[in-house]
């Protein structure tokens, strides 16, 4: 079983991604990262071949009502995600900027093991460079705040974007949420709610689980935000 991204060629941008994602993912290997097994480039078409994650994104199950995820699921997923992370930005011959980390760009496979998918919009970091600049912006909600205003890409992107999927993966609220509007974010909502309100904040599937204490995973979570 594989997977096959075909690339819309009509869509100069989108075309403009085949050619960054095969960059990105040349010299890339590492369990958390879904694997690039062969590419297609002509004229007329272009298609990553890659391997099949039988599970899906992150995203499916955390919104669909047909499937759930554990508390100590989501706790491994973003275990394996930072794994992912960890080796692109200090484990690679070159580091490398996801720039657009989400739950649909996580994938599950079949023994619900977290990689990273979707390197689009990816920036390779040369040498001895911290920062650089790009006129591409990624997910609106997910953005480090320098990323959104001034298209500065860095390693902190990154690690801000992580923080965001940390807390939606908690929460099941997506930072895009009609109810953040203004001042009011995902971030500042949770931040004026915990730790008194901390119901308030916790996804009500976990609430609502059977078999584990309360307090247990009221303490993990508020563990995690501080």
């Amino acid at each position: 079983m594989i997977a096959v991204k075909v690339i819309d060629l009509q869509s100069e941008e989108k075309s403009r991604t085949f050619d960054a994602e095969c960059n990105a993912m040349r010299n890339l290997r590492h369990r958390n990262l879904v694997k690039i097994i062969s590419s297609c480039s002509n004229l007329n078409f272009k298609s990553l071949v890659m391997e099949f994650m039988s599970n899906g994104s992150v995203d499916k199950w955390l919104y669909s009502d047909n499937y759930y995820l554990t508390f100590l699921q989501r706790l491994n997923i973003m275990i394996d995600v930072a794994s992912a992370l960890e080796y692109l930005h200090h484990g690679s011959p070159i580091p490398v900027v996801h720039c657009d980390l989400k739950p649909t760009n996580v994938l599950l496979d079949e023994d619900m093991v977290a990689h990273v998918s979707d390197f689009g919009i990816a920036k390779l970091m040369d040498e001895g460079q911290s920062k650089t600049h790009t006129d591409t912006l990624a997910t609106i909600g997910y953005l480090a705040p320098e990323y959104a205003s001034e298209g500065i890409v860095s390693i902190k992107g990154d690690v801000y974007n992580y923080g965001i999927m940390l807390m939606e993966i908690f929460t099941r609220r997506k930072p895009t949420d009609d109810i953040f509007v203004g001042d009011l974010s995902l971030k500042t909502w949770i931040s004026g709610l915990l730790p008194n309100s901390i119901l308030e904040v916790l996804d009500s599937n976990l609430i609502q689980q059977n078999g584990v204490q309360m307090d247990k995973i009221l303490t993990r979570v508020i563990y995690f935000w501080f």
